[in-house]
């Protein structure tokens, strides 16, 4: 074969040999590439995890600090004077671990009671907050048939005859509202109309308006009807307890409470009316 034929075949296997570690060398380089975006696709995920599980920590310690301040309202509330807190509207700052809180506490008794306010009171209230005269009683005379059981009609208001012929796939449930947003179901109610009265109204005032409280639309409202609104049967006084949150990291809690509060009764000395929150 001579020298020349064998030096022919020494490189001809080296070159086979060489092929061979190059396509394992790019296996590794690939499988390389495909575990560096494996890592980077479970750290990234991992981040995610973390980041969720942060947002959900702090959204738990700012919603439990809200909580915290309205149970301390509440403790302070029941107080002996000079220390106990009055239903004055001023914010009131509490440190909490983890967060700032600060605390309103209104008196309702300055707001009419859909549940319980004559329809000549509610009418009055809908002319002075720029709702249309000529259909102000027909909407306060079907907020009473609203929360009225019955299927008769009052003079003027509306029953599930009248909503059927409306259009309205609903009636009438014959009983109290459950919150303000349920007036806007009524026959007649507009959304702008519901916002205007808004600030004037409030489900937990159980007792006669006081004029001093009241706002000047009421006031006038109360004047034109020249009557006032009827007490519920309730013992005691409500308040209204409004508690915003904000922890270290920013997160931000409000908890809206309205508390019956009845000192000296034996037993519970409070009782909780409704319970709202709402991340901001």
């Amino acid at each position: 074969m001579g020298w020349i034929g064998w030096r022919r075949m020494r490189c001809a296997g080296r070159g086979r040999g060489g092929g061979q570690r190059g396509f394992a060398l790019l296996i590794v380089l690939w499988a390389m590439a495909l575990l560096a975006l494996l890592g980077t696709r479970v750290t990234s995920a991992g981040r995610t995890e973390i980041l969720i599980a942060g947002n959900l920590r702090d959204a738990a310690t700012g919603e439990a600090a809200a909580d915290a301040a309205v149970h301390l309202a509440i403790f302070n509330l029941l107080d002996r004077p000079p220390r106990r807190w009055v239903a004055d509207g001023l914010v009131r700052r509490v440190t909490v671990p983890g967060a700032v809180v600060d605390v309103r506490i209104d008196d309702p008794r300055g707001r009419l009671n859909p549940n319980s306010a004559p329809p000549v009171l509610l009418a009055a209230l809908i002319r002075e907050v720029g709702g249309d005269p000529e259909q102000a009683g027909a909407i306060a005379a079907a907020v009473f048939d609203w929360r009225t059981p019955g299927i008769v009609a009052s003079a003027g208001g509306a029953k599930l005859a009248q909503y059927q012929r409306a259009g309205r796939s609903y009636g009438p449930p014959g009983r109290p509202f459950g919150d303000i947003d349920e007036l806007g179901g009524v026959l007649g109610m507009t959304p702008g109309l519901l916002a205007a009265l808004r600030p004037h109204l409030s489900l937990v005032n159980f007792a006669t308006i006081e004029p001093a409280r009241a706002t000047p639309p009421l006031v006038r409202a109360l004047q034109r009807a020249g009557i006032g609104q009827p007490a519920m049967e309730q013992t005691g006084t409500v308040v209204d307890v409004q508690a915003r949150a904000v922890t270290e990291r920013g997160a931000r809690f409000t908890r809206q409470a309205a508390i019956l509060l009845r000192a000296g009764v034996e037993g519970r000395p409070y009782r909780v009316l409704s319970w709202l929150d709402g991340e901001e």
